[in-house]
Formats: structure tokens, sequence, C-alpha cells
């Protein structure tokens, strides 16, 4: 892949950084949230599609190595939402 090019963990198409939402389990806290932070990060394609099957196989958990918080998902379903409704 070229230099900051990422790939979603959802349905592994890859694309540019800021094509896709960042998930991170911050260090040393091991917290998870949205966009910012240093530590292990997963992401993923701003798509309906890909957030449920996400959540329904746990692709970011796998990839963070830790549970998501339920909250996450409700976050990047409300940017769903605001996304939708900008178009």
């Amino acid at each position: 892949m070229p230099p900051n090019y990422r790939r979603c963990v959802s349905c592994r198409r890859s694309g540019p950084k800021a094509s896709f939402w960042r998930v991170v389990r911050v260090f040393p806290s091991q917290t998870v949230q949205l966009d910012e932070g240093i530590g292990r990060s997963a992401y993923i394609c701003p798509q309906a599609a890909c957030l449920r099957i996400s959540r329904r196989k746990n692709r970011l958990g796998r990839a963070l190595k830790t549970a998501v918080p339920e909250t996450i998902y409700e976050q990047l379903s409300e940017r769903l939402v605001a996304r939708a409704a900008e178009r």
C-alpha cells in the first residue's frame, strides 16, 4: 500500500487515511475513543454496511484487541446520520 493509506477492518477496502474513521485503543489507559490519541488504531469506512458488519462480527474489537464499548458504535452511527443529513 502507498504511504498514508489505510484498510477498513470491515470490508478490507484500502484508501487514503482521510477517507476512514479512526478508532483508537489509547495507551496506557486501554480506553477506546474516536479519532484522537496514541495507541493501537483501527480504521473503518464511513458507511452503514461496514459499521453493521464490524459490529456484528466484532471486527473493531479484534483489531484493537479489546472490547469496544457500545457508546463508540452509537457515536459512529450518529456520524452516519449527520453525514447523510449533509448530503
